[in-house]
Parts: C-alpha cells; sequence; structure tokens
C-alpha cells in the first residue's frame, strides 16, 4: 500500500516537478535546458558495445566526495564505459572538470516508473553506484527487476533522517532490500540503516570518503596568487556554502570584525550560484561594507566583501583566506564539508546544525581544529580572535589538517568491495558479447 500511495503522489506531483524547473529556470537558465533526460529520454542508446558504471552523485559536493574513488575504479577497470548521473547544473558542469573524458553525464529521472525504466533500458548499466542517501524507490525497484547489482556508497543516515523515514517504514525496508552493499561513513550510520531493515550481512563501516579529498599542488600557489591580486595585505576571512538566513548573520560578524580590523576582508559564498543576485542586493541593502563580485575581476577595497559567483574556485579561496566558516550551519541546513579548508589546513568555524558531519565535526574540535560558534555574534568574536592571534590560528589549521590525514582509507576499502562486483559485470558483458 505505501509504494502504491508513493507512486499515486509521484504522479501528482509532476505539475509541481515542472513548476519548479520552470521556477529554477527563472535564476539559472540550465534548469530550462535536457528535460528529456528528466523524463527518462537520454538522446540515444548509447551503451551497447561497453560496460557501464553508473554512478549517482546528486549535485557538486557529492561528485567531489565520488571522484577520488571513481578516478580509482576506472585506472583499474578500463572497459568500464563510466555514466554520471546528477540532479542539478552545477553538478552536470563539474563532471567534466572532476572526471575529464573518462566520463558522460545524464541527468537522473524522477523516480516514475516508465522514466527509470527507459532510462535503464538505454544505458543498461552493470553496475550502479549511489552516493549517500539518496534512496528513491522506483529506481531501485527496477535496478532489481533488470538484475543490476546497486551499492549505496559514503552512505549517511542521521537521526533526523531515520525519524522522518520511519513513517514509511514498509517502503524503507523494501527499498533497502534491493541493494547488494551499504558502505556507511560511520558505525552510528550503519546502525540506522540496519534498523530501518537493511540486512547487516551487506552493511559494512568503510568511513567517509571525504576525508580522502584530493587537493591539487597548485591549490596553494593559485590561494596565494589570488590573495596578492585581489586583497593586498590584510587579513582574510571566508564564509562558504552560506544559506538563505545565514549571510545576514555573516555580514553582522564581518561588522563586528571590521570595527576592530578595518583592513579584514569577506569572501562570501553562497551555497547556490544562482543566488549571486538575491546576495549581492541583500550585501547592498545590510552592510556598509563596500562589496564587489568575483566576475567583475575588482579588487576587495579595506573592509570589504568579495561575492565569489562563480564555480570551481572555492579551493583556492580557501586557500587564500586566514579563517574558514563552513555555512549550511547556522541556520538548519545540517551543515556542509568541513574537511575542505580543514585539509588545507585553516582553522575551521561552524554553527551548531551539523547533523550531517556530526562525526566530522566531533573529531575537528576535539582536536581543536575547529569550533562551533552559535550565532553571529560568536562568529565576529571567534574570527577576531584568530585573526588577531595568527600563531594560534596557524596551530589550530595544523590540527585539523592532522585530523583529516588521520583519517584517510576509505576509498581504497570501498573500492576493494567493489573490486569483485566490477569484475562479475564484465564476465557477464563478454558472455554476453560472445
Amino acid at each position: 500500500m505505501q509504494r502504491l500511495t508513493y507512486n499515486c503522489l509521484s504522479y501528482l506531483a509532476i505539475p509541481y516537478i515542472v513548476g519548479r524547473l520552470l521556477w529554477n529556470g527563472l535564476g539559472d537558465r540550465r534548469y530550462w535546458q535536457r528535460w528529456p533526460e528528466r523524463f527518462g529520454w537520454p538522446k540515444a542508446s548509447w551503451a551497447e558495445h561497453q560496460a557501464v558504471l553508473w554512478a549517482h552523485t546528486v549535485s557538486v559536493g557529492e561528485l567531489h566526495t565520488a571522484a577520488p574513488l571513481l578516478r580509482r575504479l576506472s585506472e583499474t577497470f578500463p572497459a568500464y564505459r563510466m555514466l554520471v548521473t546528477t540532479v542539478t547544473p552545477t553538478g552536470a558542469e563539474r563532471v567534466p572538470a572532476a572526471l575529464g573524458e573518462r566520463a558522460r553525464h545524464l541527468y537522473l529521472p524522477y523516480d516514475l516508473r516508465p522514466a527509470v525504466r527507459r532510462f535503464l533500458a538505454r544505458t543498461q548499466p552493470r553496475l550502479g553506484l549511489v552516493l549517500e542517501t539518496e534512496l528513491w524507490p522506483e529506481l531501485f525497484f527496477s535496478c532489481q527487476r533488470r538484475g543490476i547489482p546497486l551499492c549505496l556508497l559514503n552512505a549517511r543516515m542521521s537521526q533526523r533522517s531515520a525519524d522522518r523515514y520511519r513513517r514509511v517504514a514498509g517502503l524503507m525496508r523494501r527499498t533497502l532490500s534491493t541493494l547488494q552493499l551499504i558502505a556507511a561513513r560511520e558505525a552510528a550510520d550503519a546502525r540506522r540503516f540496519i534498523a530501518m531493515g537493511a540486512d547487516p550481512a551487506i552493511v559494512q563501516v568503510t568511513g567517509n570518503l571525504k576525508y580522502d579529498l584530493e587537493i591539487p599542488a597548485s591549490v596553494e600557489p593559485r590561494g596565494r596568487e589570488l590573495r596578492a591580486r585581489l586583497f593586498g595585505n590584510g587579513p582574510i576571512w571566508i564564509a562558504a556554502s552560506t544559506h538563505r538566513g545565514e549571510e545576514e548573520q555573516v555580514l553582522q560578524a564581518h561588522a563586528q570584525v571590521v570595527r576592530d580590523l578595518p583592513r579584514a576582508r569577506l569572501v562570501l559564498v553562497p551555497r547556490h550560484p544562482r543566488r549571486a543576485p538575491e546576495v549581492r542586493r541583500l550585501c547592498h541593502r545590510l552592510s556598509k561594507a563596500p562589496m564587489v563580485s568575483r566576475t567583475s575581476g575588482s579588487a576587495c577595497p579595506e573592509g570589504g566583501v568579495l561575492l565569489l559567483d562563480t564555480l570551481g574556485e572555492l579551493p583556492p579561496f580557501y586557500a587564500a583566506a586566514d579563517v574558514a566558516f563552513v555555512g549550511g550551519s547556522l541556520v538548519p541546513h545540517g551543515g556542509h564539508n568541513l574537511l575542505e579548508p580543514a585539509a588545507l589546513g585553516r582553522p575551521v568555524l561552524t554553527g551548531p546544525h551539523l547533523w550531517n558531519f556530526q562525526e566530522a565535526a566531533a573529531m575537528l574540535c576535539s582536536a581543536q581544529g575547529a569550533e562551533l560558534v552559535p550565532n553571529a555574534d560568536a562568529l565576529g568574536a571567534a574570527v577576531l580572535g584568530l585573526l588577531y592571534h595568527e600563531d594560534e590560528a596557524r596551530a589550530r589549521g595544523r590540527r585539523a589538517a592532522r585530523v583529516v590525514a588521520k583519517n584517510r582509507g576509505a576509498v581504497a576499502r570501498t573500492a576493494e568491495l567493489l573490486q569483485p562486483r566490477l569484475q562479475a559485470g564484465l564476465d557477464i558483458a563478454h558472455r554476453a558479447r560472445h
């Protein structure tokens, strides 16, 4: 009954889905493109003569998390053709940069039975890898019917999500039964998946893939170059992956900082680049600080705000900064990736809403590489303290980097679990051709 209700609601949601695409397209015209893919009609059936490894990464964050693993799998099994699906255009745009010529991109279709059946019939994957908590019942059931092994990687299940899924416990139990592997980030995640009905025999704790992030050697030199060209002398802090309701608090904190350090600059990075015009208007309305956009190419004046409205430049701007605040955490969004600035040796600040990164935040804070700040006043005070005390800021950054280095290894552990499944897919493809 829950599955029937789910399917009925999915079809009833189609007008809303189309409306959201149209609405999002007002801010980002890419949402108005490639609609057939979202309903299971790729341009062509392109998987006829090669085994396909399919990975679903909902957006940019999941794509960057999965990229080191996908590169390793591609190198180990070059016979596979790699297909990467995302939901967002920003994720789609980053696939070539993250994986080069190794991968093709399609949008994942909406979870409607005809759409997912068309998608699977045209792409014919031998193995499906789904990142984190993307649990789509019809997609999973369709993979099971077609004999496509499906693995949930870097799997996370916060208590908040578990409580929500418990309302449809029967549907979730059946959905999880379609999986061959759940590679959980942490022991707590594994326990919650098992409590939801996953077979304990398929659940493994492999660690968090985010710790295995690869920082190119060019990032630090690029950060120094940006600092010299766009900021000159004076301290810099960055507020990254911010959401609506959070920029106001960041701007309030920056006003507190520049009262004591008038040469300090802020780099403000909205989580969704399409919100840049909205954030620009907010800066002009709420802040006395001068503001420039990254796309303008202008240097940021003393006391000012640089709005990062481009894609793919966050790591070098982390490297350019003295202190990093990671957003989605002063408002209830569950937080974002604390490990990227930590890996670059920057002291990390974050808000209290961290259910997506609880263990990483706990380890960083325990090692005194990160600090939780509950509100704008505390954020401003923490930034000031670190900018004033440069030795302490550098020491915190080193401790944060050590936490990341100590917890690497999830890519190797996950790849080892996937190798027999990948080899089995090649064997099946070989028999089908002969």
